[in-house]
Formats: C-alpha cells, structure tokens, sequence
C-alpha cells in the first residue's frame, strides 16, 4: 500500500511530518510512502533530524499553498503545489490516499475538483472522531457552511459507512444536531433533513440530538452543517483543554493533592488520551472518490502517524467503495 503524504503542509512541517512517516513505515511493513515537496529541504531536514527516508519516495513540488491563500486561486494558481501534486498523484493511481495537514479549504477545493467525489456527492463532508462517552463521528466540521437536506442524508449515511467500515462499530446510531429533540424543531433545512434521515433504509437514525447530548454517547454519527459543526468541532476542542488545565491546576495545588495525583494517575492518563486529538490523527473527506486524510496543522509526529494509519485503514476496508454502493442504493430508492 502506498499513502501519498503533503511533506510541506502544516506548522510543523516537514520534520514532523518526516518523523510520522519514518515512524509510519516502520511499524507498517506493507506500507510505502510517496512524500510531496521540495525535495532538497526535505533531504535536507531529514539529515539534520536523523530521520531515515527507507521506503519514503520524494516526489519534488517547489511551491507550497500557505495558509492565507484563497483555497479555489490557490488550486488552480499553484499547480507545484505540495496539495495540488499530492492530489493528482491519488487521481491518476500513483498512491491508495492522500495525507496533508495543510490548508483545510485548499484540500477541500483540490479534492472536489483534481480527485472528484462519489455519484451522488457535490462535495465532500469533513468528518472527524471527537471523545465523549464513547467516540462519536461529527460531519461536516466546517467544509459545507450552509447545506441542503439531501447533502445532511448523504452525510448520515457516509457517516454510517465510515463507522462500520473503519471504526468497527457494527449498528452505528446517526443523529441529527438540532435545538431540540422534537422533529418539528429547527430550520426548514433541519425540519426536512429529519424527514430524509429518518425514512432512509440505510441508516439506524435516532432522531435529533441537542448539544449537551452529544458528549452523553447519544449517537456515534452526529450530522449537522459545516458552521454548525464547527462551532462543535471547537467548543469539544476548547473544553478538553480547560479540563486539562483544571486538573493540572489541581494536582499541583498541594503536597496532599500532589499525593492524590499518584494515586489515580493512571486514571488521569487515560483521560488525557481520550481528549487527544492526535490519538485519531486526522478527518477524512467522506465523498471524496479516493482516501483523502486532512490531519490538524499543528500535527506533531504522532499525529502524522495516525493520520496515515487512518488512510490505512480507509484503504483496507474499501470505505470509498463501500460509501459509493451505498449511496447509489439511496438515489436509486430516491428516485424509485
């Protein structure tokens, strides 16, 4: 299996990005890595690191899209691109998924339009596995601000797919974020995307879901609009981060509490690793006609690791394959 990794994208880029591959390819046998950029610094930056390129392919790319550049002018000004190359690589066959932990919009913009989406999608959702009481799978996390109902149906059952296919979760529940759990509630978007979710086959769908609900382990697919989303997206990430700082604060209040830390640190541990990001690595574009992984532009190297571990694993259960019979199966009843 070959992933096709964006060696210049992200803060901390590319030695990080080099580390997580290096590390990637070692605990993977089957796995080989095609690393898109400037070659000469990624070389470079690899003998400065000490980090080995044994089963990394460079794939030279002399520009890189920054962060503040528009996404749609970017992909189609910067053809050198680490984005745009790494793309057209995973559209003409040259790798099984893409990687990259730069610029959300411009991966966005380049999947729609360089590897296209799956009959039946107009453009792929960003998904992403947030900590609650069990692990949940939020979709769109801010790729499609403002979202028909057929487009909030199709990310249910995308999300649905996604959960069985690499999460291992056999009857995923997919629930619909609203301001209530009444099915009148909400927008005349929401309103009819119940409608659809709920009369879909496909899918086991719960209803709506309220916010304070989701943490609760109410749902393991949570389908809601890409500013909606978000705004989840980062209130989940903000709150994880005060807890942390609380319990630190805490612990380090006292000799007494600094005692109680020793006794439960392993519970403390666990915690922790449940609010990580970095422990699931990146969100999948659900849709997009190849495996394409955007991991967070902070991404340090095991997060870089994960991230390829879940293109991996979307290659090595077909979620692409799989997504796309499933959503012909819902136009066909559609239409039916």
């Amino acid at each position: 299996m070959k992933i096709i990794l964006d060696a210049m994208g992200g803060d901390n880029a590319p030695a990080e990005i080099l580390k997580g591959a290096a590390a990637a390819v070692s605990q993977w046998p089957d796995l080989s890595i095609t690393a898109v950029g400037k070659e000469a610094v990624i070389r470079d930056c690899a003998k400065k690191n000490g980090i080995s390129l044994d089963k990394i392919e460079i794939v030279n790319a002399e520009e890189v899209i920054e962060m503040c550049d528009e996404p749609a002018r970017a992909i189609r000004s910067k053809k050198d691109s680490s984005i745009v190359v790494g793309l057209r690589l995973l559209a003409d066959g040259k790798g099984d998924a893409f990687v990259s932990a730069g610029s959300t919009g411009a991966l966005h913009v380049g999947t729609s339009l360089i590897v296209r989406t799956v009959k039946g999608v107009k453009r792929p959702a960003l998904a992403s596995i947030l900590p609650g009481k069990t692990p949940f799978l939020l979709l769109d996390c801010g790729a499609n601000v403002e979202c028909r109902p057929q487009m909030l149906e199709a990310f249910g059952v995308m999300g649905s797919v996604y959960m069985q296919q690499v999460m291992g979760v056999e009857k995923p529940r997919v629930a619909l974020v609203n301001n209530g759990a009444e099915e009148t509630k909400g927008t005349p978007v929401y309103v009819e995307a119940h409608k659809l979710l709920k009369e879909n086959t496909q899918i086991h769908f719960v209803g709506n879901i309220e916010a304070r609900e989701i943490p609760q382990g109410g749902a393991d697919v949570v389908v809601a609009d890409g500013f909606t989303g978000n705004v989840v997206l980062k209130l989940t990430e903000g709150l994880a981060k005060f807890f942390g700082a609380k319990l630190k604060t805490m612990f380090k209040k006292s000799l007494g509490t600094k005692l109680g830390y020793l006794l439960v640190k392993g519970g403390v541990k666990e915690f922790k690793q449940s609010m990580d990001a970095d422990e699931y690595g990146g969100a999948p574009f659900l849709g997009a006609a190849k495996p394409v992984i955007k991991a967070h532009g902070s991404s340090n190297a095991r997060a870089i690791q994960n991230a390829i571990r879940q293109a991996k694993l979307c290659v090595e259960n077909d979620l692409c394959g799989v997504m796309a019979k499933n959503l012909a199966a819902q136009t066909e009843s559609q239409e039916g």
